[in-house]
């Protein structure tokens, strides 16, 4: 044990990576077009290849892996009309490859290739600002949600699937959702309504964090692969952006978006 103590050990270590990894976020946002499309997509191909190997997919893991990157970076440089069928080819090729966890693997794949696909869309439709308003929301809620549930503690949100989460991490995870939607809002870019939408985005995202931390006690794994230090894997790191972005998908579907100021 280091003398920082127990629980922060890997804090410096996950402000680092986590830093870069944000600059090149941030980057690829900033940029949008084929730099971000490729970013989601090479993102996006490590998760699946991450989830085959957590299935015991073996050898499978890397060709499901190239795959789904391709697969979604072709989505995004054609004209969506004619390729979105091919959203479903890497599910639909690990169901016929697979020996087990056929339909973990399904379920899994196919939500990853759907919040890709959102990302993609929210920053081609709706332009820097909106996607930025998104990974804030579940940066926020992650960051609150980490510190609130290490210095306050307390009852556990869901012991048998995510027995270091507390309720106190998770209602503070909502009140960072908030505060981005009211910056937002102070900014003049929406009308209060975001304020709910903002949390509802942060609710999304924490379900994801809940799903992958439910396939990683199934398959009896602490984390989906080492390739971020401190963090674990890319499935560990954007598991929530994957609910939240699964959500927005929805929400755009029945309310209109992004939400206008009212004028006075």
């Amino acid at each position: 044990m280091s003398p920082a103590g127990g629980k922060w050990d890997d804090l410096i270590q996950r402000l680092v990576s986590g830093g870069i990894a944000a600059g090149v976020g941030l980057w690829a946002m900033w940029m949008g077009g084929h730099p971000f499309h490729l970013l989601v997509a090479i993102v996006t191909g490590i998760m699946i290849w991450e989830l085959a190997r957590m299935i015991h997919a073996g050898h499978l893991a890397v060709p499901l892996g190239v795959l789904s990157g391709v697969t979604l970076f072709v989505l995004t440089t054609f004209p969506i009309a004619y390729v979105l069928p091919l959203i479903f080819l890497p599910t639909l090729v690990g169901v016929a490859i697979l020996g087990q966890h056929r339909s973990t693997f399904a379920m899994y794949s196919a939500a990853m290739m759907i919040a890709a696909l959102g990302l993609v869309i929210l920053r081609d439709d709706f332009g820097f600002g909106w996607m930025a308003w998104l990974a804030l929301v579940v940066i926020a809620s992650d960051i609150l949600g980490y510190f609130a549930g290490r210095f306050i503690g307390g009852p556990k949100f869901w012991p048998k699937v995510s027995p270091k989460k507390a309720w106190s991490g998770t209602i503070a995870g909502w009140v960072g959702a908030a505060l981005v939607a009211l910056f937002f809002i102070w900014q003049g870019q929406s009308g209060f309504e975001l304020v709910a939408i903002s949390v509802a985005v942060a609710i999304a995202g924490q379900l994801g964090d809940v799903a992958e931390s439910a396939v990683k006690r199934r398959m009896e794994v602490k984390d989906s692969s080492s390739i971020i230090p401190g963090h674990g894997g890319m499935f560990d790191r954007f598991d929530s952006m994957l609910g939240a972005s699964i959500f927005l998908l929805l929400v755009e579907q029945i309310i209109d978006f992004p939400p206008v100021p009212v004028p006075l």
